[in-house]
């Protein structure tokens, strides 16, 4: 169960970091942002073609991504309540301290909070596309990615919604892969087990302020005027 938690945790890992340099084309200089995120939009929809049908492959990620995260949610259920039961009464004191503490013991809430984050981003962006813009049509909100992020980013309470999640997204990423460098066996000694700490609070940091860049331009109207 570890060694599976440990291996879907880096796929999604792998999976936001791809996410996230596909988002930072919004800020491109002049309207090459507009042009450059509805043609990474595109793409998205055609690569693999001709061997696969338009949007094959893409269904093909989400497949994969699906059974990953139902195998990741099994696992972090399955040894949380083992866990629990092998500990008893007693609590657990060995955490490190600090910022890794509160990432360590948070790691349920912050998992439950990027499950409904996941479940919204997707009625959002993919499957409803709902029209939140006061200057986007709702055709062109569903035809272009860029009317329909600056358009969904223009409101207040959704990037801070956003914000919440990407801070959740942060400090799960930076627990989760040291955990998984660990369940892996690449923390064998007191220097490999900090380097993986380091490595972990630097993805998560990269992460989110990759992820808040875009949100934050729009809202302050650095992009999409």
């Amino acid at each position: 169960l570890k060694l599976i938690m440990a291996v879907t945790g880096l796929l999604f890992a792998l999976f936001v970091v791809g996410h996230m340099a596909g988002n930072l084309k919004l800020y491109l200089p002049a309207n090459g942002g507009e042009e450059a995120l509805d043609e990474y939009g595109a793409f998205l929809r055609s690569m693999g073609e001709p061997l696969f049908p338009h949007e094959g492959a893409l269904w093909i990620i989400r497949a994969v991504l699906l059974v990953a995260i139902i195998a990741h949610i099994y696992g972090a259920i399955a040894l949380t309540t083992r866990s629990k039961a092998s500990r008893g009464k007693f609590k657990r004191t060995n955490l490190m301290g600090g910022l890794d503490s509160f990432a360590t013991k948070s790691m349920l809430v912050t998992g439950v909070v990027l499950l409904l984050f996941i479940i919204f981003h997707l009625l959002h962006f993919t499957l409803l596309k709902p029209d939140l813009s006061d200057r986007f049509t709702s055709e062109e909100i569903k035809a272009s990615p860029y009317d329909m992020v600056v358009g969904s980013f223009e409101n207040p309470l959704l990037v801070l919604l956003y914000t919440l999640a990407m801070i959740a997204l942060g400090l799960h990423l930076m627990h989760g892969v040291w955990s998984a460098a660990q369940t892996l066996g690449a923390t064998g000694t007191p220097a490999k087990a900090r380097l993986w700490q380091t490595v972990g609070k630097i993805i998560a940091a990269v992460v989110v302020v990759g992820f808040l860049i875009p949100p934050f331009a729009i809202l302050l109207n650095i992009v999409g005027k």
